[in-house]
């Protein structure tokens, strides 16, 4: 049986983007991960619903990816009637050694997101088993690939896809006629793991894998990615050569698989990236600041030297003649990019703000700086908050979440070592904190918290912000005590609302690092907009903007800023020691993704990157920039 080919046309599809002479597998690319889940979801179910036959064989993945395209089935199933009663899953892979009951298991992950919700019959879930005895592995992966194959294959296979570009657990240099077997894992994609296990000591080292030719042989696939850590290797995905150190290019070989993204994992596609090089298009402003840009990088000239022939010999020409003159164009584009630069981030009061990127009035904002985690705020924009402080503006930073299950046992350990040798005498109990710690109790996260909650104290002492101006929100969703959060509830959007409503602000900055559609960043600002919208049409947020930083782990990209932020070398060196406050996450990060550098370095060099790429397109030279995009909502 063939599964229906998917078609953007049937689900009304925004955004349907053309298949472009650079790319080897059909993809679709959302302006959600919301909403791209939700299409996925609803071919998986119309495929269910039409099946011809009596079994409809699913293949699923796990990880962060899928977890809204399960989120949308049980709605289904719940609100849609959709019943999975004529559906045989099979999971993709499982970690080994691992017990099905351990939080981190693919097994548990599948219960927790679906199969505890839908009518699927147990006894057609089929996941690798993880605890198995080490002789008998051979024969089990042997039979988990027959009982597929007895079964006439999958029928639709849903796939994410690791930095290393593997799928499933297909690791580089996985051969394209590889079947069900153990595998061991690449250092990076433990280490993409190390959060779920509270650090990557204890991410297992192998795992049980469906093979790429058990994949190929699905009648249909698709592949979810999301966030812009996923962009670089989709861009090689689709439009690479096949090649067995990137298994992911082995699907195009495929004639019924389609990749679904976001705007940011599908940004180094070269019809998003150089769209001008794909086909006609439109000029707007945003496209023309994003073509003049790349222009300039590719020649190494700044905007005012760029000449026509630049223009012509990069596939530009077309652009000359939507604007004029090559003279207008980079004249248009020089001034564009000198508006965004201010030593004002809250507005220059008593001057024309027609060029400027903030109002002048009035005078003294109210400013509302919401920090996911409680060093957000000054590695993403420490010296903003520090210029808006000095600067005459009513500072109040909001920090959303606790933080807790960020530091580390080693830093609790040390601080009930203190505690010992301090009070001794007095605190008895302390002792029964080392037997607790490993368990991460809820005494321990108070005190975890605690310890982030002190850092932030100290930081905003140094930055001069008062203390009755900090707001340690807590948000609920994030007190799991565990990796993976609870779903936001009211009680987020109401605690966010009351704060709001209570500093009533004109300048709202947010956090838009949004690489995981479930991270935290990204759950926290979704509560925040959510919450904007209640309330938008209040007198007072008619007057309110809301700006986005970046910083914590990658930069807006030049053409995106719309403001940015001078820093002189004295405030760069402000800003490391506001940041340094932390001390809880240096040196040894519980969750420090692919960079390894300290916050602060990172920060840094980030702001000073920025400052560097307006100083080779032609503007002023500058220590360090931070950097801001306008939402409007």
């Amino acid at each position: 049986m063939m599964t229906k080919k998917f078609n953007p046309i049937d689900y009304q599809i925004p955004g349907k983007d053309e298949v472009t002479r650079f790319e080897k597998i059909h993809n679709i690319c959302f302006d959600s991960a919301e909403i791209g889940s939700k299409m996925v979801a609803n071919e998986i179910a119309e495929s269910i619903r039409n099946c011809n036959k009596s079994k409809f064989i699913l293949g699923l993945a796990t990880g962060s990816s899928p977890i809204g395209v399960y989120k949308e089935l049980v709605r289904l199933h719940k609100y849609e009637g959709l019943s999975f009663k004529n559906v045989i899953t099979f999971n993709l892979d499982e970690y080994f050694p691992i017990n099905k009951t351990d939080e981190q298991s693919y097994y548990s992950f599948m219960y927790h997101h679906l199969f505890s919700h839908i009518d699927v019959v147990k006894k057609n879930v089929n996941i690798p088993e993880g605890k198995i005895f080490e002789n008998d592995i051979s024969r089990y992966c042997s039979e988990y690939e027959q009982k597929i194959n007895s079964l006439g294959g999958i029928d639709f296979q849903l796939l994410g896809i690791g930095r290393t570009a593997h799928i499933g657990f297909n690791e580089p240099g996985s051969n394209q006629n590889s079947c069900t077997r153990i595998v061991n894992l690449d250092p990076i994609t433990r280490e993409d793991a190390a959060p779920d296990f509270n650090g990557v000591e204890s991410v297992p080292t192998r795992a049980i894998t469906m093979g790429i030719n058990t994949i190929l042989n699905a009648k249909r696939i698709v592949l979810l990615a999301w966030g812009h850590k996923k962009s670089e290797v989709i861009s090689r995905s689709v439009e690479g050569e096949v090649d067995s150190n990137y298994p992911s290019t082995f699907l195009q070989k495929h004639n019924n698989a389609t990749f679904i993204l976001d705007n940011e994992s599908s940004a180094k596609l070269t019809k998003h990236k150089t769209p001008w090089l794909v086909k006609d298009i439109h000029w707007s402003d945003d496209l023309r600041k994003k073509a003049i840009t790349w222009l300039s990088k590719k020649t190494n000239k700044p905007i005012l030297k760029i000449t026509q022939r630049d223009y012509n010999e990069n596939g530009l020409s077309s652009l000359i003649i939507s604007s004029g003159s090559v003279y207008d164009l980079n004249i248009w584009m020089f001034n564009q990019l000198q508006k965004t630069i201010t030593g004002w981030p809250g507005g220059k009061p008593l001057t024309d703000d027609t060029d400027r990127p903030e109002r002048a009035s009035p005078a003294k904002k109210r400013v509302l700086v919401f920090s996911p985690h409680p060093d957000d705020d000054v590695i993403s924009m420490g010296g903003t908050i520090k210029r808006l402080h000095d600067q005459g503006h009513d500072v109040h930073i909001a920090y959303q979440t606790s933080g807790n299950i960020g530091v580390s046992n080693e830093e609790v350990i040390k601080f009930i070592e203190i505690a010992k040798n301090s009070f001794s005498d007095k605190l008895i109990i302390i002792d029964s904190f080392e037997d607790k710690i490993q368990n991460n109790s809820k005494a321990v996260l108070k005190l975890k918290a605690s310890i982030r909650r002190s850092e932030c104290l100290a930081a905003a002492r140094y930055l001069k912000i008062p203390q009755e101006n900090l707001h340690f929100m807590n948000l609920p969703f994030y007190e799991s005590g565990k990796i993976k959060k609870n779903e936001p509830t009211q009680k987020d959007i109401d605690l966010t609302l009351d704060l709001i409503k209570a500093i009533k602000p004109h300048q709202i900055f947010a956090a838009g690092d949004l690489a995981d559609p479930h991270g935290t960043h990204r759950v926290c600002l979704n509560i925040l907009l959510d919450s904007i919208n209640k309330i938008k049409n209040q007198s007072f947020m008619k007057t309110c903007w809301l700006w986005l930083y970046r910083g914590a782990w990658q930069e807006w990209d030049i053409e995106d800023i719309e403001m940015a932020v001078p820093m002189s070398p004295s405030q760069v060196v402000q800003k490391r020691n506001a940041i340094l406050y932390h001390q809880s996450q240096k040196d040894k990060v519980m969750f420090q993704g692919e960079d390894n550098r300290d916050f602060w370095l990172r920060a840094e060099q980030r702001n000073k990157n920025t400052a560097k790429e307006y100083n080779s397109l032609g503007m002023a030279e500058y220590e360090a920039m931070e950097a801001f995009k306008k939402y409007i909502f």
